[in-house]
């Protein structure tokens, strides 16, 4: 009788050891799929970068992805639409070749998004889901907005801070990228740490 009793709590130890190992191994795998994000502090107060929608123009902050490539996720940023419609942008991502980006896109596919027609109330946030197109990146990088109209008196507000590392941007397709050195745009980017 003891000895049946011995082998039933053996037995009982060793499936709470499997499972206790089966779930180490599940949450071990969850646990690779590690997250940060980059660029600036998200922040829905100071509106004081403001740009019109032009097709072709761009606006973006210079971002450090790391030594390691990962995953861009999704891009967000909060601002102030003043035109009575809604503006179409897309995404696109460059490598920085000191000062300025290398006009050669990393995004191969459109990936666009929009900022909603004017609204009395609070600044919106706007994200884009990037997890779809498998960007890879790493090193410092230019993330930036293309607007793919114009809509006269948008006047877009950006949310921003101050000695951020600044905001660069396009006044068109064949303008040369300029840097506005003190003030930054609060654009961030979720990124996924690869293996």
């Amino acid at each position: 009788m003891k000895n049946h009793f011995y082998h039933q709590i053996k037995a009982c130890a060793f499936k709470i050891f499997i499972t206790c190992l089966l779930a180490f191994v599940i949450t071990g795998a969850f646990a690779q799929d590690k997250t940060k994000t980059i660029g600036n502090k998200s922040r829905e107060g100071s509106t004081n970068t403001s740009f019109d929608a032009v097709k072709g123009a761009q606006v973006g902050i210079r971002m450090n992805a790391g030594h390691k490539k990962v995953e861009l996720l999704k891009l967000t940023f909060h601002c102030k639409n003043r035109a009575s419609d809604s503006i179409a942008f897309k995404v696109n991502v460059y490598h920085m070749g000191g000062k300025l980006p290398i006009d050669s896109n990393l995004v191969k596919e459109q990936i666009t998004g929009f900022i909603g027609k004017y609204n009395k109330s609070e600044i919106q946030e706007v994200s884009v889901d990037l997890s779809a197109y498998h960007v890879l990146v790493s090193g410092d990088i230019l993330v930036s907005i293309e607007f793919l109209t114009t809509k006269t008196g948008s006047n877009i507000s950006f949310a921003c801070g101050l000695l951020n590392g600044g905001t660069f941007h396009k006044d068109g397709i064949t303008q040369p990228w300029k840097k506005i050195p003190v003030v930054g745009v609060d654009f961030n980017v979720l990124v996924k740490k690869l293996k």
